[in-house]
């Protein structure tokens, strides 16, 4: 089958997941062989994540007027409405009017798919693959089909390249550290991406004065909230006890714990600080299928809901996981769905088990990206 056309639409709605995922599956789709027209209403972010670009992606504006002339030249094979975005109207009119008017009647039919969040609920394995009737406007009769990544043969799956486990093999820790100015003397490699989880004050704590194992800690902080978080509580100790705490780019608070803040990091380098670290804290939906596959033992902070419904999903994942009763306390207390003492991670060297299964069976299942080529191969 020759290579497709596809258009992605991904609003940027908090945090930039939503574009790191957009990017993410774009760039997979060119690298092999595929046209990707990716429209978003706030692309800055992908300055720091993929500086270089990637060859076969073009990103455009989802501007209140959309420019649509591009479909003059270039027909849209496969659109994928992102995260429950609605396309803008103008793309929906033009590819319906110009697919009408100038593909043969035996052409193929282009597919119109709705990407959904990822998780591990049941639910996802019953409605992947469903199909929603258009039933008004330009597209009327055209069906949407609801594409949700997962978890099991019988969802989207996961974003991974096919060279990941490769590349990550062929890592050099150290090297890396050092061309990151980060010091390191053999300490734990804690890498931190949260938002501002209320257990994160006795985290800190636990690290200061315990470390892991009585073994040294270094806390690698990614850039945004997680160093605003870290910085706030760190701020706050300072003025409660009058200490020496100082809030420079590395910084020793105690024999236990010394902390690096990092820049923004590409997309790469986010791997990369997956790899180098002993213990993963992530946040949110790309990061954590990131840290599935760095193998290292982890800690997810969900995105919390107002409605709660985040507490299902996350014992979801968790059951999925087969986790130990230690690492499911752990990840109780810190999405605050909890009121019990976050536990010490002293037990975290006993999770590593729990994550180099799920990776390898993970990674024996077909990606998402290829999931939906097999799928735009059978259905158009």
């Amino acid at each position: 089958m020759a290579n497709l056309q596809w258009d992605i639409f991904c609003k940027v709605i908090d945090n930039f997941g939503d574009i790191g995922i957009c990017w993410r599956l774009a760039a997979g789709l060119a690298a092999r062989g595929e046209r990707v027209r990716l429209w978003v209403d706030d692309g800055s972010a992908l300055a720091w994540m993929a500086p270089g670009g990637q060859q076969g992606v073009l990103v455009l504006p989802w501007t209140e007027t959309l420019d649509v002339s591009c479909l003059d030249t270039t027909s849209s094979d496969v659109l994928i409405e992102a995260f429950g975005c609605d396309a803008a109207p103008e793309f929906i009119a033009a590819r319906a009017r110009i697919g009408a008017s100038l593909a043969p009647k035996d052409a193929p039919k282009p597919l119109w798919i709705n990407l959904e969040y990822l998780s591990a609920e049941s639910y996802v394995a019953r409605n992947h693959g469903l199909t929603s009737l258009v039933s008004s406007g330009p597209a009327a009769g055209s069906h949407k089909v609801f594409f949700y990544p997962g978890f099991t043969p019988g969802t989207g799956g996961l974003l991974r390249e096919p060279d990941l486990l490769q590349r990550q093999a062929a890592f050099d820790r150290a090297a890396w550290l050092k061309q990151h100015g980060i010091e390191w003397r053999g300490e734990t490699l804690v890498s931190l991406f949260c938002y501002e989880p209320p257990a994160l004050i006795q985290l800190l704590d636990d690290l200061t004065h315990n470390g892991i194992q009585a073994q040294p800690v270094r806390l690698l902080v990614a850039a945004g909230r997680a160093t605003q978080a870290v910085k706030s509580l760190l701020a706050l100790k300072k003025a409660d006890d009058n200490d020496q705490i100082g809030l420079k780019a590395t910084n020793y608070l105690h024999e236990k714990l010394s902390i690096s803040y990092l820049p923004l990091l590409t997309q790469i380098d986010f791997d990369h600080l997956l790899w180098a670290s002993d213990i993963n804290f992530v946040r949110g939906e790309d990061s954590i299928v990131r840290a599935i596959w760095a193998g290292k033992p982890f800690i997810w902070q969900i995105y919390p809901q107002d409605d709660g419904a985040h507490g299902p999903k996350l014992e979801a994942f968790l059951d999925l996981l087969a986790a130990p009763a230690g690492l499911r306390a752990f990840h109780r207390v810190w999405n605050g769905l909890s009121d019990q003492k976050l536990p010490p991670l002293t037990h975290a060297s006993g999770w590593q088990q729990t994550a180099a299964k799920n990776r390898a069976w993970l990674a024996a299942q077909p990606d998402l990206t290829s999931r939906l080529l097999e799928y735009a191969t059978k259905n158009r």
